[in-house]
């Protein structure tokens, strides 16, 4: 007898039955929730490094922008015998600082310029009457703007320390007054008036009355003469025939130590963008309204970084006690408060009471003065 042999299937048409008789078709719920739980882990990990870094950009950026504002400051210097950019006309303190009486009797000081819009219309905050007589506008409109910081009056604390894109500095960078360089890319609030003109051909244009002031100021305190900011006590401008020249960037005793210039708006670890201490509903907190409040700063040496308010307060505090005991100083801390008393630049809108610091704004002995004491 032959043995029979039987053929089996071949692998490509068998299946091969599970313990329990079925098929394995895909994930059981227990899986894919397994599944969805690490994926959503995943993403609460990774989400505040990519917001961290996305943060840390737009910090780099806004340094940038402040380099490029270090070259021009140092561009301007060379057209003007080192001086700091300013608007006012050196000799204003010859008539005790009344414009009126300048444009009358002395001359017509250069005209704070915009920019020409794309239709060729001239843009700016002008002085009319007397020798200016050719040109709109008036001294009572427009002359606060001409002056570093404004001391006292209805434009209290408003000046050109705040407009470093008026024609007469922007010409230093790209000409234009809407330029990117001049806002910070966090600066929501500001940004979002000047971005619709960043496209625009022209070196200023308007939508109405709205304008959209730069999210960088110059120190207004290094702007003014030495004497006016100093530590034996605050000095009328228009008391000194002198008082309006802006000082030569060589005066600076500290300039790895002195702020030039830095973000106006809290922007680093800011709590809201709008501050309601403020009328209208739609004005930022400024950089010292916070104590956590940390703005990119451009320094009197040319070097850019963070600088703290915390930092400013511990400085000040430490300068007050170790010239406590210094006869014949009126001003021992590293901020003058002889000119808006104890809550300084607009510390009455401040957001915490933590915060004290009017540094950069009206530091102490101006240029020669210091901001912070660096290392402790």
């Amino acid at each position: 007898m032959h043995a029979m042999r039987t053929r089996l299937p071949s692998s490509s048409t068998r299946s091969t039955p599970l313990a329990s008789g079925k098929v394995n078709g895909g994930f059981t719920i227990v899986e894919l929730l397994v599944v969805i739980s690490i994926i959503a882990l995943l993403i609460a990990i990774l989400l505040p490094a990519i917001g961290k870094a996305r943060d840390a950009a737009l910090v780099t950026q806004s340094l940038g922008n402040l380099r490029n504002m270090s070259a021009a400051n140092a561009a301007y210097g060379a057209d003007w015998n080192d001086r700091q950019f300013t608007a006012a006309p050196d000799d204003a303190g010859l008539v005790a600082g009344n414009c009126t009486t300048y444009v009358t009797s002395i001359a017509c000081p250069p005209q704070q310029l915009l920019g020409w819009s794309a239709t060729g219309a001239m843009w700016g905050y002008f002085l009319g009457g007397g020798l200016c007589a050719s040109f709109p506008g008036s001294c009572g409109q427009n002359w606060s703007v001409y002056k570093p910081i404004e001391l006292s009056g209805p434009n209290d604390k408003f000046g050109s320390f705040r407009m470093p894109n008026v024609k007469s500095f922007a010409g230093y960078v790209n000409n234009k007054f809407y330029d990117p360089v001049f806002w910070a890319p966090k600066d929501k609030i500001n940004l979002n008036i000047a971005e619709k003109y960043f496209s625009s051909p022209g070196q200023f244009d308007a939508n109405g009355a709205e304008i959209s002031y730069s999210t960088y100021c110059f120190s207004p305190s290094a702007m003014w003469a030495t004497e006016i900011f100093s530590d034996k006590g605050y000095k009328n401008p228009n008391t000194l025939a002198g008082g309006y020249r802006s000082p030569a960037v060589g005066q600076s005793r500290f300039p790895d130590l002195k702020t030039r210039m830095l973000e106006h708006s809290w922007l680093q670890n800011a709590e809201s963008a709008v501050n309601p201490n403020f009328t209208g509903g739609n004005e930022p907190w400024y950089f010292n309204h916070g104590y956590n409040s940390a703005p990119a700063t451009l320094f009197f040496d040319g070097h850019v970084g963070i600088m703290s308010v915390a930092d400013a307060m511990e400085s000040d505090s430490r300068s007050k006690s170790a010239n406590n005991n210094t006869p014949g100083l009126a001003e021992k801390g590293l901020w003058h408060r002889g000119v808006w008393g104890a809550d300084g630049y607009y510390g009455a809108q401040s957001y915490d009471f933590l915060v004290d610091s009017s540094y950069h704004i009206a530091t102490t002995n101006g240029i020669l003065g210091r901001d912070t004491i660096g290392a402790k």
